[in-house]
């Protein structure tokens, strides 16, 4: 008999068998598709038509689970119920919300997510549920229905209120006014002809020549009234010059009649003082009498010097 053996079979064999045990060890210890993933509820108020079993559930673009459930909400017949497994590496915080998304004209919808806060703790499941719950939030067809709606509550309305608004006895009224309107505005026409609107031009022109001239008066009055109060100054001066020889005349006619009364009359002496104050007083008197009678010869002469100084004063030879 033969009894040699083939060794190099036997190796295979042995290794063939190697194989297979440590691949079945892998597959044994390997995690299971629940120790990979985490399930979630998310409860929506609208329509969820699109949406099927299988659809994708995207995290910022990225695929990161699928739609394992859809039913009506068991406790809230106006919601709808969706379970969702997602990836344990997604996550989800507790201001993540869902919102139904369409994908392009396809009419399928999917449910994306949006990002939580960076430093927002991991959503939950909370005492006495079953699994965690992630907001909702309206979707862009939703928020564009209830705007669509509210616009056309507002357009109904508005349509009533123009119907209440134009009815026959305001439609009377408005054709009344309108009638109105039109015959005023024809008068007006009439009214406002080429020669009517020459005649308003001309007046807007008088009167801003008119308003030219009174400007330049202005200056004037000015000037006559700096005059004016310089001349009353001179006056009261002048005033107060012979108000001062009237006082030193009324002294030595006290003393006057004193040194009559008394006996001690001596005219030499007496009229040492009196004769230079009242010398003083005529002066003064006749000064003022001067100034007064050249200011009334100027302005007899020139009356527009009130207000213009037209007059031209004549210098004498060798006057500059």
């Amino acid at each position: 008999m033969n009894n040699k053996v083939n060794y190099t079979v036997v190796g295979l064999l042995v290794l063939a068998g190697l194989s297979m045990i440590l691949a079945f060890s892998y597959w044994l210890l390997q995690p299971t598709i629940d120790e990979k993933t985490k399930q979630y509820i998310v409860y929506f108020d609208e329509s969820v038509l699109g949406l099927n079993i299988d659809a994708p559930v995207k995290y910022r673009g990225i695929s990161v689970g699928e739609v394992t459930r859809l039913r009506i909400n068991p406790n809230n017949s106006e919601q709808v119920e969706v379970l969702v497994t997602i990836l344990r590496t997604t996550p989800i915080k507790i201001d993540t919300a869902a919102k139904l998304t369409a994908q392009g004209i396809t009419g399928l919808s999917y449910i994306n997510l949006s990002m939580g806060g960076n430093i927002s703790a991991l959503l939950k499941t909370l005492e006495g549920a079953e699994y965690p719950v992630i907001k909702s939030v309206p979707s862009f067809f939703e928020n564009f229905e209830k705007t669509l709606g509210s616009v056309s509550t507002n357009l109904s309305s508005t349509l009533v209120q123009t119907e209440k608004l134009l009815n026959d006895d305001n439609q009377e009224q408005v054709s009344l006014l309108l009638s109105r309107t039109a015959g005023f505005m024809d008068k007006l026409e009439r009214l406002l002809d080429d020669k009517t609107i020459h005649s308003l031009q001309n007046s807007a022109q008088n009167i801003e020549s008119v308003s030219a001239k009174v400007d330049k008066v202005i200056p004037n009055i000015d000037t006559f009234i700096d005059k004016s109060v310089e001349w009353e100054g001179n006056i009261h001066n002048s005033l107060d010059s012979i108000m001062v020889s009237y006082v030193g005349i009324t002294a030595s006619m006290d003393e006057i009649k004193r040194a009559i009364s008394s006996g001690e009359f001596n005219v030499k002496e007496i009229t040492s003082d009196l004769v230079p104050t009242m010398n003083n007083t005529l002066l003064d008197l006749q000064d003022v009498m001067v100034k007064f009678q050249d200011t009334l010869n100027q302005y007899d002469r020139s009356p527009s010097d009130i207000l213009y100084k037209q007059e031209e004063i004549k210098k004498g030879p060798g006057e500059q």
